[in-house]
């Protein structure tokens, strides 16, 4: 299991999260890792169930995730596209990422838009 944290860097064109009015939630940081897609299969880590929980503290996100293999060597780039794609939601100032590999990832844990893309029927 490891666990890195990821300072999250936004840039002129992202929404200043200093004083937004919106709410940060979990259904709000899930829409935004939609984004992160797995480079080998080219389907978003939240359809293909690898993001396995999201904590919200304050202005910290904590989310624990897998990879659909043990030895998949992705999760460094898993993780710097997290933190890429939650620097635009607002409120995020600090990304906390941990992989996880129990359990163990499986075709049945895609959503089912994930499951046609890849041809599971």
């Amino acid at each position: 299991m490891a666990e890195n944290d990821m300072d999250v860097e936004a840039g002129p064109e992202a929404v200043s999260n200093g004083s937004s009015e919106a709410e940060l939630t979990e259904e709000g940081v899930l829409e935004a890792l939609k984004n992160v897609l797995d480079p080998e299969l080219g389907v978003n880590i939240v359809g293909l169930g690898l993001v396995y929980g999201v904590r919200i503290d304050d202005d910290s996100v904590h989310i624990v995730y897998t990879l659909t293999t043990m030895g998949c060597p992705i999760g460094p780039l898993i993780e710097e596209q997290m933190a890429r794609m939650l620097a635009d939601v607002p409120g995020v100032d600090k990304v906390d990422a941990e992989m996880v590999l129990r359990p163990p990832w499986t075709p049945e844990m895609m959503s089912e838009e994930a499951k046609a893309a890849l041809g599971f029927f």
